[in-house]
């Protein structure tokens, strides 16, 4: 089975727009886990314009199912994830003036960094994840980085995914077989939708889990967040005659 993890960084974005509580993050999550999400995810960065380093804090006192906190691995998030101890630390390689994720580690380049982090991670007793693009060269350095999962970045796939969804799934499935082969979990994340998630579970069907936050709050305007949350799964789900 492959886990739904709600990001509620939007939720975090909407209520930072008004400087009060509404919606509240923690409420939300809370909510989301009622309605059958297996997992929150977060992402705070340093300026904090939608997650803060305090939500996180209060979160951690609440989730009761995967808590996944993404991030650059800088001095504060290093401290962070060492205090709240999540089920899961995932490292992004984001500037810290970053809109969002939009490439994954050099895991050639950053082999060495990256394996000293996960060390000092996995002390924490939290499962690490790396953020990586669909290219097989980064597989190998990934594995030897002694991180447990690697997380795909899938905007290319969504992009290319109504010219031709078989070519934009491909590289993914490549690689996918990769990581299976190497031992790595795999986990899935970043343009991931209501259209496109059931084709990509299809052809990937030993994903652990994806991780979905800007599609899935903005389809809860329109079908409510209870009824979003299970159309994702059900997606999840889908067999592959119904696609």
């Amino acid at each position: 089975m492959t886990k739904l993890s709600v990001n509620i960084n939007k939720i975090a974005t909407l209520r930072n727009a008004r400087g009060a509580n509404n919606p509240n993050v923690v409420q939300v999550a809370k909510d989301a886990e009622r309605f059958g999400a297996e997992g929150i995810t977060v992402h705070p960065r340093p300026d904090e314009r939608h997650i803060r380093y305090q939500d996180v804090l209060d979160l951690s006192e609440v989730v009761t199912t995967e808590f996944n906190i993404e991030g650059y691995p800088d001095k504060r998030y290093l401290e962070l994830v060492r205090r709240v101890k999540p089920s899961q630390a995932t490292l992004v390689p984001d500037p810290p003036e970053a809109i969002t994720s939009n490439t994954g580690w050099d895991t050639i380049t950053h082999q060495s960094m990256l394996k000293d982090i996960v060390a000092e991670l996995k002390e924490s007793g939290c499962r690490v994840s790396i953020f990586i693009n669909p290219e097989e060269k980064y597989f190998e350095p990934a594995k030897m980085t002694g991180t447990d999962r690697v997380e795909l970045y899938t905007e290319p796939y969504a992009v290319h995914y109504y010219q031709d969804r078989e070519k934009a799934v491909s590289p993914y499935v490549k690689v996918s077989e990769l990581a299976k082969d190497l031992g790595l979990g795999l986990n899935a994340g970043h343009d991931l939708d209501l259209h496109n998630l059931a084709f990509l579970k299809y052809k990937i069907p030993f994903l652990d889990e994806v991780s979905i936050g800007h599609a899935l709050v903005c389809d809860a305007l329109y079908y409510g967040l209870e009824n979003t949350i299970q159309m994702y799964l059900r997606r999840l789900e889908m067999p592959g005659d119904c696609l």
